[in-house]
């Protein structure tokens, strides 16, 4: 593959600034991951009714996507970013007084106003990330921009891990306060960075109509086909709700996995946060580096269907729970998932020119597979193991390995 830059001088800084939107989401969503087991733990919940946390704020992206998008199409992607932050600081603060009170649904109500907000943010930041640099190296903008996705992964679970896990309120008799600080934090440090965004300016960049060539006429046709016929954009938002559940799934249950008593070695809660910190986010992190740099010679669909073929063999070792070997496989899946949705989602939005924020809303809504997978991967749990629930998410890498095989083809016939 020739190597083209990966950024132009002109949009270095706008590239620095919204890859730091990257980082932002990736803590909220690296801080609920340990939130299941802290739930369980406290309010003696069950696996299945804790996977409603991630229900509530991947239902958001469900409901959010398609009116951030025409939001976006109307004002901007630079107002789309402000109001997503508000909306992300909005939602931490209503956590706090529901961590007060000790109300589990105010506290699913937070986290859905903070959902809405993260799916504003990822409907701006994933297609405008792909325009600023060539259009050769888009899949690799996003999977360099989404690595600090994955670093601040690392830092949500050791957070959650350190101020959350294992604080059941003391003297205090209130068993969420442990919540309160982070989420203040939180809210605290997002409001300052959407006033930083409100003074910063951003080009707007406009969607071209792209053409093709006619190979039959040479003429220059406008490809105006409507998103529904546009097979590679469908297959993607399938394949980016079969990744989504399958991550979510993954990720939430990691702390239960390693916990359980079933497992030799098991560890205890604080342990399985660090582990999913440093040693699986640590892996995603690293993973999605070296998958950026790895698409400068090898082709991302190429990556992208080796990394799903060995999710498919990988899950049922997990699954068998014979010891370390399961553990570093598991370790592993983290390592392969890394470059999955970025790949998938420059792969989803290529070529679709003024259609780009639209389209992008639908590839967003399909991260509602998170609001439904965990509950029924928790539902498996409880009647039977949590190892078993980890055989769940073979046929969603089998899919995706469909979409890095065929899907992805754009078509203009």
């Amino acid at each position: 593959m020739k190597h083209v830059k990966l950024t132009t001088k002109e949009n270095l800084i706008p590239f620095i600034l919204i890859t730091a939107l990257f980082f932002l989401w990736g803590m909220a969503h690296g801080m609920l991951d340990v939130l299941n087991k802290h739930f369980q733990n406290v309010l003696q919940i069950s696996k299945s009714k804790s996977g409603l946390i991630q229900f509530s704020v991947y239902m958001a992206y469900f409901i959010m996507a398609i009116p951030a998008g025409r939001f976006m199409g109307r004002f901007g992607y630079k107002k789309g970013i402000v109001f997503g932050l508000l909306m992300f600081a909005s939602g931490a603060y209503i956590i706090v007084p529901a961590s007060l009170i000790q109300s589990f649904w105010l506290f699913l109500t937070g986290l859905f106003v903070l959902g809405c907000g993260l799916a504003t943010l990822e409907t701006a930041a994933n297609p405008y990330t792909t325009k600023l640099g060539p259009k050769e190296t888009a899949e690799r903008r996003i999977n360099f921009s989404q690595s600090f996705n994955g670093l601040a992964w690392i830092i949500g679970p050791i957070i959650g891990g350190l101020f959350i896990l294992g604080n059941d309120g003391g003297e205090t008799g209130n068993k969420l306060h442990s919540i309160i600080m982070p989420y203040a934090m939180i809210g605290t440090l997002v409001l300052i960075i959407a006033l930083i965004y409100m003074r910063t300016p951003l080009p707007e960049i406009k969607e071209e109509q792209y053409e093709f060539v006619n190979k039959y006429s040479g003429s220059i046709v406008a490809l105006h086909k409507p998103l529904i016929k546009q097979r590679h954009f469908v297959f993607a938002v399938i394949a980016q709700f079969c990744y989504v559940a399958a991550q979510t799934g993954i990720f939430s249950f990691f702390v239960n996995y390693i916990t359980d008593t079933k497992l030799q070695p098991h560890f205890d809660n604080k342990t399985a946060a660090m582990m999913l910190g440093i040693g699986g986010f640590g892996l995603f992190m690293i993973g999605r580096i070296s998958g950026s740099w790895l698409m400068r010679f090898v082709k991302p669909v190429r990556i992208l269907a080796v990394n799903a073929t060995l999710c498919c063999l990988l899950l049922p070792i997990v699954s068998l729970g014979i010891g370390w070997i399961s553990i570093v496989s598991l370790f592993m899946i983290f390592f392969l998932m890394s470059i999955m949705f970025p790949t998938i989602f420059a792969l989803g939005i290529k070529d679709l020119g003024e259609r780009t924020k639209k389209a992008s809303s639908f590839i967003v809504m399909a991260i509602v597979g998170g609001a439904i997978f965990p509950m029924f991967m928790g539902w498996i749990a409880d009647i039977s193991s949590m190892a078993l629930g980890f055989f769940v998410p073979i046929p969603l890498f089998a899919f995706i390995l469909f979409f890095a095989l065929k899907g992805h083809k754009v078509t203009v016939q």
